[in-house]
C-alpha cells in the first residue's frame, strides 16, 4: 500500500480532480446554440430558465462526454432541435425537483456536508486528516470556491434524498423475475437455408436506365461536400509570451524575492518491514502482530545485512516486500507522520524502534540521505525567464486582445495586418468543411465548432472577408478568411457509374434472393423437408451464436405451437434466410441469471417511476416552455 501511493501521487491528484466535479443528473448535452443569452426559454415554479442557463449546462455536459470519449465524441449528433429540446426538457425536470426540494423543506446539514466531503476519495493527506489546501486547488482549476461548489452540492445530495425513496423502493414480484427468465433462456433447436444475395448477381440484368434512376433518387450519396482553402491566425498568451523579454536584472530580483521556491528538500530513502493491522483489530488480533513485529526486529538488530532479505520473506506491503522493503526517496510529507518522524529521527544505516502507524507496525532501515539544497540563479535562470514572459504576456493581454479582434473586424479584406501588428504567423489549411473532420481532432483551431461557424457565413463566403474573432479555448483567440470555396456538388454520372453498378446489382441480388426465399418458405409451411438446411444449433436470447440480431428476434417470436415451424427473415442488401425450428427446451433456470434479471427489472420500473414523478412535479411546478425547439415537446 505505501509503495503503490508513494509512487502514483499524480493518478491520486488526477482522481481528486474526478471526484471533486460533482455530477448532477439531471444536466444535458451541449449543442451549438447561439443569440441573446437573456432570453427566457422556459418557466418552472415562478423561476425562469434562460439561454445562458442553457448553454452553461450544455458545455459542462459537452466537456463531460469528450474527456469520456475523447476523439470519438461527434459533437455533430447533439445540434439537432430534438437533442436541444432533450437538453430543456431536463433542465425543467431538475428546476422541478428543486422546487419541490424547497416546498418539502429538506435541509442537508452542515454535518452531513462535512461528512460527504470527508468521505470523498482523494481528499484525505497520509494522515488520515482531510487535505484543505488540495481540495482547494481542485476546485480553483475547475474555476470554482470552496463556497460555490459546497452550495451545489448541497443542492444535489436534497435532490438525491428526495429521489432515492423511488429509486431504491421499485420491487419486482419474483413471478415476473421467474417468467421473464424462463423466455430469455428458453432455447430452440434451429437449421437455416441461406439465400444469399450474391449467389444471384449473374442473374441480375444490368440497363442505363435502372442505373440513371438509382442516381437520380440517391443523389445524396453522390454528393461532394462544400470546402474551402483558408488562411487563419491564432492570437494567445504564449504568443504574446515568446514577444517578452526578461533582463538579467528583472530576473536576479525575481530570484532574490522567491528564493524559498527553489529550495530543494532533503530526501530520505528508507527500507521497511510492515506488519499490518486494521484499525478496529482486537485486542488479541494486535497483540498477536506486535509479537511478530518484536521478534522481526530482534531478527535484524541481530543481522543487520539480511534486512532486505527478511524484509522481502516477512514484510506485508506487497509493493516494497518484493524489493526488499525499499521505499526508494521521499521527503517531508509524502509518508504518514508516526512514520516520517521516525524516519527522519535516524542516521544512515541506523534501524528504528518498531513504528505503530494507520497501517500497522514498521520496522524502518535509512539507507541514505540526499541533503536539500537551492538551485543557483543559473540553475532556475531558464525558469525564472519563463515565468517573467509570462507575468508581462498575461498584464498585456487584455490590451492587444481588444487590438486582434478590432483589426481583424477593420482590416475585413486580409489577415496581414493583424499579423503584421502583434507579430503572428498566418496560417493556412486546404479542404475545411463547415463540420469539424474527425481527422482534424489534434487540430484545435479545425476542429472548433465556433470558429469553423464563423468562417462560413454568407458575407465570408461570398465576399471573401475576415471572420469575427472567435476565443477558441480560455486565452486563445482565432480568425480565418476564405481563400478559395467550392460549393456542394453532385458528382458526375461517368464518375460514379461503377459505384452505382455495384449498388444496384447489389440491390437487385437481394431482391432476386428474397422473392426465392419467400417462396421456398411458402412451400416448406405446405410440405417440410430439411433439404439444403446447415447442421442444427441450439439458440436461445442469450446464446446467439452466429446468427444475426434480427434473425435471432425472429427466431425466438416465431409461433411453436406446431413444429417443425419456420421463418423467413430479410437481411437487406444480403439476402434472405429460412429458419426450421425444430424444437424447444427449456433449461433449468440459473439463479445467478435470475437475480441479475430481477434487479434489472428493479432498475427499469425505478427509473420509469421517477419518470413518471419528474413529469408530475413538472405539472405541480406549473411549467411553461417558451421558446421550444421541438412543437410536439412544447409542454413537458
Amino acid at each position: 500500500m505505501f509503495e503503490y501511493v508513494r509512487t502514483h501521487q499524480r493518478l491520486m491528484q488526477f482522481v481528486l480532480l474526478l471526484f471533486i466535479v460533482p455530477s448532477f443528473a439531471f444536466v444535458g448535452i451541449q449543442s451549438y446554440i447561439s443569440g441573446d443569452t437573456g432570453t427566457v426559454l422556459a418557466k418552472v415554479a415562478g423561476q425562469s430558465i434562460s439561454q445562458q442557463e442553457f448553454d452553461d449546462s450544455l458545455r459542462e455536459q459537452m466537456n463531460r462526454l469528450r474527456q469520456m470519449y475523447g476523439a470519438q465524441f461527434d459533437e455533430s449528433l447533439f445540434s439537432t432541435p430534438e437533442a436541444k429540446q432533450d437538453v430543456l426538457d431536463n433542465l425543467v425536470g431538475q428546476h422541478a425537483i428543486k422546487a419541490e426540494v424547497l416546498h418539502s423543506r429538506i435541509m442537508i446539514s452542515d454535518q452531513a456536508l462535512q461528512q460527504h466531503l470527508l468521505a470523498t476519495p482523494g481528499l484525505s493527506l497520509p494522515d488520515g486528516s482531510f487535505d484543505n489546501a488540495g481540495y482547494k486547488r481542485a476546485l480553483a482549476a475547475q474555476g470554482m470556491t470552496p463556497a460555490g461548489y459546497e452550495s451545489r452540492l448541497r443542492e444535489d445530495l436534497a435532490i438525491q434524498q428526495l429521489t432515492s425513496v423511488l429509486q431504491t423502493s421499485a420491487f419486482t414480484p419474483k413471478t415476473v423475475a421467474t417468467q421473464v427468465s424462463l423466455i430469455t433462456q428458453q432455447e430452440r433447436a434451429i437449421q437455416a437455408l441461406n439465400f444469399s444475395a450474391t449467389d444471384f448477381a449473374s442473374k441480375v440484368v444490368i440497363t442505363d436506365a435502372k442505373l440513371h434512376d438509382y442516381y437520380d433518387k440517391n443523389s445524396a450519396e453522390f454528393m461532394l461536400p462544400e470546402t474551402a482553402k483558408i488562411e487563419y491566425v491564432v492570437f494567445s498568451g504564449e504568443s504574446i509570451a515568446e514577444q517578452m523579454t526578461a533582463s538579467d536584472e528583472e530576473i536576479k530580483g525575481y530570484y532574490d524575492q522567491n528564493q524559498k521556491n527553489y529550495a530543494i528538500p532533503e530526501q530520505r530513502r528508507a527500507s521497511h518491514i510492515l506488519i499490518k493491522v486494521k484499525k478496529d483489530a482486537s485486542a488479541t488480533e494486535k497483540a498477536a502482530a506486535k509479537a511478530k513485529i518484536d521478534a522481526l526486529l530482534l531478527a535484524v538488530r541481530k543481522t543487520p545485512a539480511d534486512f532486505a532479505k527478511i524484509a522481502k520473506e516477512n514484510s506485508q506491503d506487497g509493493g516494497s516486500a518484493v524489493n526488499g522493503g525499499d521505499l526508494d526517496f521521499f521527503s517531508k510529507g509524502m509518508m504518514v507522520k508516526p512514520f516520517e518522524d521516525a524516519a527522519y529521527q535516524l542516521k544512515q544505516g541506523e534501524i528504528s524502534d518498531v513504528v505503530e502507524s494507520d497501517f500497522g507496525y514498521h520496522i524502518i532501515q535509512l539507507t541514505a540521505i540526499k541533503p536539500g539544497s537551492i538551485k543557483t540563479l543559473e540553475q532556475a535562470k531558464a525558469d525564472i525567464a519563463a515565468d517573467i514572459k509570462k507575468q508581462k504576456a498575461a498584464k498585456k493581454y487584455s490590451e492587444l486582445a481588444e487590438t486582434f479582434t478590432n483589426t481583424v473586424y477593420e482590416q475585413t479584406d486580409s489577415l496581414k495586418a493583424v499579423a503584421d501588428k502583434l507579430k503572428l504567423t498566418i496560417q493556412t489549411a486546404d479542404k475545411v468543411t463547415r463540420v469539424a473532420d474527425p481527422a482534424s481532432a489534434s487540430n484545435p483551431v479545425m476542429s472548433n465548432p465556433k470558429f469553423l461557424k464563423a468562417l462560413f457565413t454568407d458575407d465570408t463566403i461570398k465576399n471573401k472577408r475576415n471572420s469575427d474573432a472567435v476565443e477558441i479555448a480560455p486565452g486563445t483567440l482565432a480568425a480565418g478568411r476564405i481563400v478559395d470555396y467550392k460549393p456542394t456538388t453532385k458528382r458526375a454520372f461517368s464518375d460514379v457509374k461503377d459505384i452505382v453498378t455495384v449498388r444496384v446489382t447489389l440491390l437487385e441480388s437481394a431482391l432476386l434472393a428474397q422473392n426465392a426465399g419467400q417462396a421456398k418458405l411458402a412451400a416448406l409451411k405446405l410440405t417440410p423437408d430439411t433439404a439444403g438446411f446447415s447442421p442444427e444449433k441450439i439458440v436461445s436470447r442469450d446464446k446467439q451464436a452466429d446468427v444475426s440480431p434480427e434473425a435471432l428476434s425472429q427466431v425466438m417470436k416465431a409461433d411453436t405451437r406446431k413444429l417443425p415451424a419456420f421463418v423467413g427473415v430479410d437481411l437487406p442488401g444480403r439476402g434472405y434466410v429460412v429458419y426450421r425450428i425444430n424444437k424447444i427446451q427449456q433449461p433449468v433456470v440459473d439463479a445467478a441469471h435470475k437475480s441479475a434479471l430481477e434487479q434489472q427489472i428493479n432498475n427499469m420500473t425505478a427509473s420509469e417511476e421517477l419518470a413518471a414523478y419528474i413529469a408530475l412535479l413538472k405539472k405541480k411546478a406549473k411549467t411553461t416552455i417558451l421558446k421550444p425547439f421541438v412543437t410536439a415537446k412544447a409542454v413537458s
